[in-house]
């Protein structure tokens, strides 16, 4: 049954007695929040009756609620994807959190948020000295990034400033291990990694928690007194490779050309050597077949090796004298004037045949043979 109901004898479910002061309306809020702080007063040791708590009495209770929802809700954090985040209790390493939604107790906890994949780069400058005792400026450049938060937040005060007096000691290290050329022009790569080589050991040994990506060496020159002093060494090193370059391409042209013409006349001279070998053995054996014909018929045989013999000597000249034994007379044959003449006339009467020319010539050949026969009949009968 309501309270407000017939027969309910109008109870007031707030403990306000018999009846309603405001003659049955609604309950008066001010009312209801003064039996509200009487309750939570007796639950937390203040006094309670009938005629309410005591006049102007502060609400602690209320306060001490609200703050710890409060203190609650500050408690909670955020760490992104890219962070690591180092807690401290009560000022001593804690623990370190990875990404994603945490909670801490305020004022007990200390966060330490640490972006580990950002790469920063840091820049060195300085004039330092090398091997061989010249003075040389340089800029170098270092990338790194955080590798571990906690190193890099509690083992040293100030990783930063570490980094850069790692980075000078390291390098002049190695610049006092390199010759002046040697920073300048041919060895920049090296000097580089072997400065983050060292560099790194550095900031491992000193538990900094930072790694090194990769160290550039921008600019390494000599100071601006001596600088065109070095600018023209470097111009005759520079002519020193072109010429070396150059010699090298000439080389690489003539030694292979050499090398054809080598073996070529090697080959030509075994060519004639296979030539002449062959040309001997040739010989011999038609040496040995003559001297085989020779033995059978010694007449016929001399005979037919003069005629060759004389063929041979006339085939290679244009122009023959005949010397007949007995007579007075000397035969001339301008054999290249007759051919060139009979060719001529072939050509301007179009009926002289080369045949014809053939002719004449065998006519000749045996107007010589029969004199000479005729001269050595003549002269065995003298005899």
């Amino acid at each position: 049954m309501a309270w407000n109901e017939p027969g309910g004898n109008d109870k007031d479910p707030w403990g306000g007695g018999g009846g309603n002061r405001n003659g049955g309306g609604p309950p008066d809020l001010d009312e209801i929040l003064r039996k509200l702080q009487r309750k939570l007063g007796g639950l937390f040791g203040g006094r309670s009756g009938a005629g309410g708590g005591e006049p102007g009495k502060f609400p602690w209770a209320l306060i001490a609620i609200v703050a710890a929802v409060l203190y609650g809700l500050l408690g909670f954090y955020q760490v992104d994807a890219n962070e690591s985040a180092v807690v401290l209790r009560l000022g001593k390493y804690h623990s370190t959190e990875a990404s994603g939604l945490h909670w801490n107790p305020p004022l007990i906890d200390s966060v330490t948020k640490v972006n580990m994949t950002e790469v920063r780069t840091e820049r060195t400058t300085g004039q330092m000295l090398t091997e061989d005792a010249n003075i040389v400026d340089i800029i170098l450049q270092v990338q790194w990034y955080i590798d571990d938060a906690e190193a890099y937040v509690l083992r040293v005060a100030d990783p930063l400033k570490s980094l850069q007096e790692a980075t000078d000691s390291a390098l002049r290290h190695v610049v006092g291990s390199e010759s002046l050329d040697g920073v300048i022009s041919k060895s920049r790569g090296k000097v580089a990694n072997d400065t983050q080589e060292r560099l790194q050991e550095y900031l491992d040994m000193y538990q900094t928690g930072i790694q090194i990506n990769v160290v550039n060496l921008t600019e390494a020159k000599a100071p601006p007194e001596v600088q065109d002093a070095f600018d023209d060494v470097t111009k005759a090193r520079e002519d020193e490779v072109r010429l070396q370059n150059e010699a090298q391409a000439y080389a690489n042209e003539v030694i292979p050309v050499a090398r054809g013409r080598a073996q070529r006349i090697k080959e030509e001279a075994e060519a004639y050597k296979t030539k002449v070998v062959e040309l001997a053995h040739g010989e011999t054996v038609r040496f040995e077949k003559l001297l085989q014909e020779y033995q059978r018929a010694p007449e016929v045989t001399r005979e037919r090796l003069y005629l060759d013999t004389v063929q041979t000597v006339m085939s290679n000249t244009s122009k023959v004298m005949v010397d007949v034994e007995g007579g007075n007379n000397m035969m001339y044959l301008p054999l290249d004037k007759l051919a060139q003449g009979g060719a001529d006339s072939a050509i301007q009467r179009k009926h002289v045949s080369p045949a014809v020319i053939e002719e004449v010539s065998d006519r000749v050949m045996e107007r010589i043979r029969t004199e000479v026969s005729n001269n050595r009949r003549n002269r065995g009968t003298v005899r």
